[in-house]
């Protein structure tokens, strides 16, 4: 089961420009950033760090937008170069720790 921090919620939220506070928008886009860390880690192959900059945050951030917008049809789309660049760089990372 994922979990969302109240934090990643909050700067979710900060993101869209949510500035209320009600238990059914905050329920609604803890549903979409969990969607959207399955999604990111199943492009990876493995969990994502979502708690400091990065590609998968920044993606995470453009799923929940484009998925609370109804655009999920065009997401992978745009956001393709970042999707494959966040994938090379783990697969740099991972030969790099290999071959040391």
């Amino acid at each position: 089961m994922i979990a969302v921090s109240n934090e990643l919620l909050a700067d979710v939220k900060n993101h869209l420009n949510i500035t209320w506070t009600d238990t059914a928008t905050d329920s609604k886009i803890t549903n979409l950033i969990k969607m959207g860390m399955t999604y990111i880690d199943d492009k990876c192959g493995e969990p994502s760090d979502y708690s400091s900059e990065g590609y998968p945050r920044t993606l995470l951030f453009e799923y929940v937008r484009y998925a609370r917008d109804g655009a999920m049809d065009v997401f992978e789309d745009n956001y393709l170069s970042l999707i494959m660049a966040m994938i090379n760089n783990r697969k740099v990372d991972a030969y790099a720790e290999t071959s040391v």
